[in-house]
């Protein structure tokens, strides 16, 4: 007891000053990917050419290939090259908001993909207009897989955003970082703990988000299966 007072005694102030900047840092990247990945989906399903989707879902698909690490290296040789800062909040946010593009892009376009084509020619057959079909119809219905993707996403954000203390970025990956260097464990608890927990807890709050904004009949179908 008197060990764990201790602990928070020494690193309580710095593990909620480095967790506040750790959520931040998630959020911002989380809200850019969103915006990025959702539009870009939903024009895939749109897309006439097949060949132009595979290539994007490929190119896409490629960057999620690359160890994280390497991902955030390779953007500040690039930011170095074109005169960008090469560290801090703007380096990390591109490679975080590229690392989380894959599951949200290819879970848009997989839910929307997997409407059933007759809901789509009902509701085209009521008079609906094709944006009224898109946020009427395809979109509650492929919410959760939508969903899925974005908690994917936010998981892997959380532990690929300890990596971005390297570039001075700020965050729980100072923590670790500093414990490594210096062998010390509570170091390491401190930056290691929050994070597990982090990414824990948001994936518990989106489910919830999930269930919240799923509609309610999709739920007694899937209780009829």
């Amino acid at each position: 007891m008197n060990t764990m007072i201790a602990f928070f005694e020494k690193l309580g102030p710095e593990i909620l000053k480095r967790g506040y900047e750790h959520v931040y840092l998630v959020f911002l990247a989380m809200v850019l990917a969103v915006m990025i990945a959702l539009p870009m989906g939903i024009y895939l399903t749109r897309c006439r050419w097949p060949k132009l989707v595979a290539l994007i879902l490929g190119v896409v698909g490629i960057i999620q290939t690359v160890p994280s690490l390497a991902l955030i290296a390779f953007i500040v040789v690039i930011f170095a090259i074109i005169s960008l800062p090469t560290i801090g909040t703007v380096p990390a946010l591109v490679a975080l908001v590229l690392y989380a593009l894959l599951p949200i892009l290819r879970n848009t376009y997989t839910g929307i993909q997997q409407v059933d084509r007759s809901i789509i020619e009902v509701a085209t057959g009521m008079g609906m207009k094709p944006y009224q079909i898109l946020f009427s119809v395809e979109l509650p219905l492929s919410l959760p897989v939508i969903m899925t993707g974005i908690r994917i996403a936010t998981v892997w954000t959380i532990g690929v955003a300890t990596l971005c203390g390297l570039i001075g970025a700020g965050g729980l990956g100072d923590l670790i970082i500093k414990g490594l260097r210096s062998i010390q464990l509570d170091y390491l608890l401190a930056g290691t703990l929050p994070a597990a927990t982090m990414a824990i807890l948001f994936d518990w709050l989106l489910s919830r988000v999930e269930k919240w904004l799923t509609p309610k009949g999709m739920f007694s179908e899937e209780r009829q299966e």
